[in-house]
């Protein structure tokens, strides 16, 4: 989780705007140029590239995540199952001591690995979350106003359709 979490991080940084101040020419000479020796048309023809494809992969780390979630979440029920069997083979299965815990030893554990799967699967559906928010950003960084095509709204061209109700 941490290693996606630091990859996610770097990509999103990759993709943010960059200042344009951090890379002018500070030394005031006459007959120099104060534009930056690099082409700003490669820097962000580079950076609408990462967010139009970085949005797709985050949109699959986003599936994948979920994904893990699901088997998380079902070995946790699993393991609850198998508790629940244990409960139901006698009455005293599932006694509680006096710490809350279950009398059984087996119970008890059947009881804290699904718990830990649970917890897992949260921290599964955490990350899925924040990849759908990073994948939402991007989206929307990626779209063009203006840049659509001419015929939205339709125009009109003459054609009417109507309908007449009477009553």
């Amino acid at each position: 989780m941490t290693r996606f979490t630091l990859v996610a991080s770097l990509m999103l940084c990759g993709a943010a705007p960059t200042l344009s101040g951090q890379y002018l020419d500070t030394r005031r000479h006459v007959g120099t140029s104060h534009e930056p020796a690099h082409s700003s048309g490669q820097r962000e023809s580079f950076q609408r590239a990462v967010v139009h494809h970085g949005k797709w992969l985050t949109a699959a780390s986003v599936a994948a995540l979920i994904v893990f979630a699901e088997r998380e979440h079902r070995q946790s029920r699993r393991e609850w199952n198998t508790l629940l069997d244990i409960c139901r083979s006698s009455q005293d299965a599932c006694a509680l001591g006096a710490d809350g815990r279950y009398v059984r030893g087996d119970a008890e554990e059947l009881y804290q690995r699904s718990r830990a799967f649970d917890r897992r699967a949260n921290r599964w559906l955490l990350g899925a979350q924040a990849g759908l928010l990073a994948t939402t950003t991007l989206f929307i960084i990626d779209l063009h106003p203006g840049q659509g095509p001419d015929n939205i709204p339709f125009p009109g061209n003459g054609l009417e359709v109507g309908v007449r109700l009477r009553f």
